[in-house]
Order: structure tokens, then sequence, then C-alpha cells
């Protein structure tokens, strides 16, 4: 199958409009338009229904979805597999939602490995938490990052570090009593947090921003001011500054971070490597 057939069906999911998708493709719109009735008829079903410009998906198209995703990240993957050099010999792909590359120290690791392990080629890939531990199973990554570890046989675990989620305000000598009518900010950050969240009673209410970006919460905050749960790695510095602070009283949430692989990877000896450089100066099997 033609995978610049599936990149044009994926585009039009995503922006709902012909036009658009050719404007983000550089195509004309017929020559969208006869990219997706040739993938319509190599599949022998509709994958769009268009009725007066309200273009959306048929149960076809809903079912297509995650394969053409799967089918061009492998394909993308192998590209680059296939074309590693005498120099780049081996490329390690590492998962972690977007909340993680945000983390103060996931650069640094990153560049720690690089100056660690010769001729290692790195494929950064964001990945949607409830995706993770399926992406490891079928090795379209080979190393997650997530606060979550998987209780799944035959993954490695390794705690690198503990941190906490504290409750921010942009005023400073803020209490629990304080915070109630100040603006909520909600960082989506899983399921556990969300259930210890629901049992504050002072912030119970709807966020005025919800969001799975830390870094788009804090910028809020800092911007036009409200409360919110944030990762300390993330506020260190702003609280440090005084732009940030901590209200008194306040629950904190303490996390910590794991790195998850396959025991049965082939590329073992290559991410036990990876896993012995230093993040942030701890390391722990789990």
């Amino acid at each position: 199958m033609d995978t610049e057939l599936l990149k044009t069906f994926l585009e039009v999911t995503k922006t709902r409009h012909f036009g658009r998708a050719a404007d983000n493709l550089f195509l004309t719109q017929s020559a969208v338009s006869f990219r997706i009735r040739q993938l319509e008829s190599q599949l022998g079903n509709p994958l769009f229904s268009r009725q007066r410009g309200n273009v959306h998906l048929t149960a076809a198209g809903e079912r297509l979805q995650p394969y053409a995703e799967a089918i061009l990240q492998t394909w993308g993957r192998a590209k680059q597999d296939v074309a590693l050099s005498e120099t780049l010999n081996t490329q390690i792909a590492i998962g972690a939602s977007a909340l993680f590359w945000e983390f103060d120290g996931i650069s640094d690791w990153i560049n720690r490995i690089y100056g660690s392990i010769p001729g290692l080629a790195l494929r950064l890939e964001s990945v949607p938490r409830q995706s993770m531990s399926k992406r490891l199973l079928d090795k379209t990554i080979d190393v997650a990052i997530t606060s979550e570890a998987p209780r799944i046989e035959n993954l490695q675990v390794t705690k690198v570090r503990d941190y906490q989620l504290q409750l921010v305000v942009h005023k400073p000598n803020c209490t629990m009593e304080n915070v109630r009518d100040i603006p909520l900010v909600y960082l989506d950050w899983g399921t556990r947090f969300s259930v210890e969240h629901s049992r504050i009673h002072e912030l119970q209410r709807t966020p005025i921003l919800h969001t799975h970006s830390s870094r788009m919460a804090l910028d809020y905050i800092l911007g036009s001011g409200g409360v919110g749960y944030l990762p300390s790695p993330v506020v260190a510095q702003s609280v440090d500054d005084g732009l940030l602070h901590v209200v008194k009283g306040a629950p904190v949430m303490e996390q910590s971070l794991y790195l998850i692989s396959r025991e049965d990877n082939e590329k073992s000896e290559m991410i036990e490597a990876m896993l012995a450089v230093p993040f942030n100066n701890v390391i722990e099997s789990v």
C-alpha cells in the first residue's frame, strides 16, 4: 500500500476538511480527493462521509485510523533503521507523553546518553499514556518514560527519580481557604492524580484551563493568574524566582518517574547501557 495515501487519509482525518488537508500537504484539493478515492477503492469501503461540507469518518474510517497511524510509525522507523551507517549502527525509540518531554533534566539525560554510547541514534516520540504499554509490547518503541509503571510480565522497570506535584498559585501567602475563588488550572496527570485531586474539596470546580501540557499550565498561571498542581521539576525555577508560590497547607502528591523496556528486546545490551547513564543521579530497579 502507498504510504502517501495513508498520510493523506490521516491529514483529512485531522483537519476534517479536504481543502485544509491539501494546503498542509502542499497538494491540490483534487489530488487529495483522488488519493482518498484510491484508498477507498483498495479497501472497498468509503472512509469519509461528505455532507454539505461536513467531513467526518465513517465506521470503516474509524477502524482504519489506528492501523494507518501504526503503519506510518513503523514505516518511518524502518526507513531510519535501514539507513543506519557504520557510525550510527543502532536506533533506540523512546516514547513519552508530552508532559515528560517538558521535564527539566530530560534533555540533559539525552545529551549524556549521546556522550556515553557511541553509534547510537535515538528516535524520540510523543506517545499517549493509554498507548504506552501496547507500543512497548509491539516493539514500536523500545523504552517508555512514565510515572505509572504497568504491571505486565517481562517488562523491566527502572525508577530514575522522585518528584512532587505541588499546588502553586500566582499570589504569595495563600492558604487552601484562599484559593477557593482563584481560577483553577487542571493539568491532566493520569488516573491516580485525578482520584487524589477529586478528594480536595477546595479545588472542586470547572477549570478555566484543562491541559495535558505542563508548560501550557505554567505559562497560563504566570501570565493570567490561577492555581493548580504542577510537577516540581517544572515549577522549581519560578518558585525560586518568586513568580509562583506553593499554597500553604496544600497536600503534596509524591510521584516517581520510571523507564520501562521489554526484557526480551533484541537491542537489550544497548538499552542496558542507555539505562545505566545517570538520570538526575538516581537509578533504582524495581
